[in-house]
């Protein structure tokens, strides 16, 4: 008998290989998928940081834009997170995000909107007032008492603010009443010098736009108080009409008393207001806006305490005729119909789920494949192995039987390979154990018998069995 195949001459069976190969390839499959779908989960819900526009230093708008990015950061589970870009004021801050600079811009509602900006929320409401200082007591003849913006003609107006803007509001609510802003002399005061610029009579009458209970307007508004006379506030009863020739403008009441001290004015004076809004760039995707506007109307009355202004933030014009058309994102969250992570990925995880099946499909179908080969294998094998058995009861040479042997020992270790990948049952390998056993009797019956004969009666049977088969 001679010793079977050592461990360094078995070499892995070519069926054994393509099945590992197959294995590794859906795993592989599998964890791609798998990671797939993490990395997805983790970018989608990641935090975003978007660039905000707005201006100027050290105004309201920037301070409050501040705390908001602070809340934003301190929040729990923030998918937006803010950076501030700052400006020289509204308009620059409008032409930054046309510039594509910032993703979001605090702009005015009263001046050209960037083709590329949508709504997301209303931060502020502006009103305009219009006041003229009681006159000064002892310094000459006393002047006409200036009662109605028709008066104006002639007189010289203080603008509060820097900006170009409240200059061209003036001049159309002056038109709006057939006064030529030609025969008026405009001026402009930066509003930290409006309130010595007021003590010191540089103008007969003044303007001032900005939310309702803004400081500046209020300590413009004392300053013009002198000698214990109020000043007058100019109504803009024409509200209405410019709110209807400029779509930006709505007709607002000023409220009794709301400007400092209780004849602040002393009864309700119409006039007009406009908005500051947060616009975002069209660009932006609807679930990071939805998921932006959450945020800021979940933090907006923590911080009203330090911000007043915060409070007043309120939810844009989803109207289809909107002066400024709502971002989807913004539509989305105020009409309740914001889209969840399985909303917006549900067709992606559908797709991989398919793909994962239909991976699990074609596998099982190279598994049975490979089953069926490996079947077909072991049949001929078999075949193989009772041709053997034939063989070797009529050998005459040792050396052909221990060829057999360990050409039945290659067949066993491949039958043994098909069992354990499934591709025989146990009853296939049973009926297999009794060929092979019956080979082996007949090869040591064969060896016994040919050990028994003298070496001429060995040669004669071969000559013998040579000369037959000639």
């Amino acid at each position: 008998m001679t010793d079977g195949p050592g461990p360094a001459d078995i070499k892995p069976s070519p069926r054994r290989s393509a099945r590992q190969r197959l294995a590794f390839v859906m795993i592989a499959g599998l964890l791609a998928i798998i990671g797939a779908l993490a990395a997805g989960y983790y970018f989608a819900m990641r935090p975003v940081t978007l660039r905000i526009a707005v201006g100027p230093a050290n105004s309201d708008d920037i301070k409050v834009v501040q705390a908001l990015a602070q809340a934003f950061h301190n929040q729990q589970h923030s998918q937006v997170r803010l950076r501030l870009v700052p400006t020289d004021g509204a308009p620059a801050s409008a032409q930054t995000l046309a510039d594509g600079k910032a993703d979001l811009a605090i702009i005015r509602g009263d001046l050209d909107v960037p083709k590329n900006a949508q709504a997301v929320a209303t931060l502020r409401k502006n009103i305009v007032v219009i006041w003229v200082p009681p006159a000064a007591k002892g310094k000459g003849k006393k002047a006409a008492k200036i009662t109605k913006i028709a008066q104006l003609a002639g007189h010289k107006i203080g603008v509060v603010g820097r900006t170009p803007a409240n200059v061209n509001l003036l001049k159309m609510i002056l038109q709006q009443y057939g006064v030529d802003p030609l025969k008026v002399d405009i001026v402009q005061f930066p509003a930290n010098e409006a309130v010595e610029a007021i003590r010191n009579q540089k103008a007969d009458a003044y303007l001032a736009a900005g939310p309702a209970n803004s400081k500046i307007t209020i300590d413009a508004i004392a300053a013009s108080t002198r000698d214990g006379g109020a000043p007058t506030f100019l109504a803009i009863d024409a509200s209405e009409a410019i709110a209807q020739n400029h779509p930006a403008y709505e007709a607002a009441e000023i409220p009794a008393g709301s400007l400092g001290a209780a004849d602040r004015p002393d009864d309700e004076v119409k006039t007009i207001s406009f908005s500051h809004h947060i616009v975002a760039r069209k660009s932006i995707s609807d679930s990071t806006i939805a998921a932006f506007t959450r945020q800021l109307f979940s933090i907006r009355q923590s911080l009203k305490t330090d911000f007043p202004l915060a409070a007043k933030i309120e939810t844009p014009d989803t109207d289809k005729d909107a002066t400024i058309l709502v971002h989807p994102g913004a539509a989305a969250f105020v009409d309740g119909e914001e889209k969840t992570f399985l909303d917006r990925y549900s067709d992606y995880i559908w797709w991989s789920l398919m793909a994962l099946s239909a991976m699990g499909s074609a596998g099982a179908w190279f598994a049975g494949a490979l089953k069926q080969d490996e079947r077909n294998t072991n049949s001929s094998q078999r075949e193989r192995l009772l041709e053997m058995l034939r063989t070797a009861r009529h050998s005459d040479s040792t050396d052909e039987l221990d060829q057999m042997q360990a050409e039945a020992d290659d067949i066993l270790r491949d039958t043994l390979v098909c069992f354990e990948h499934g591709a025989i049952e146990q009853g296939t390998l049973t009926a297999f154990n009794i060929a092979l056993e019956q080979f082996h009797n007949a090869v040591a019956d064969r060896k016994a018998l040919l050990m028994s004969m003298p070496q001429n009666l060995q040669r004669t049977a071969t000559q013998f069995r040579a000369a037959g088969t000639a």
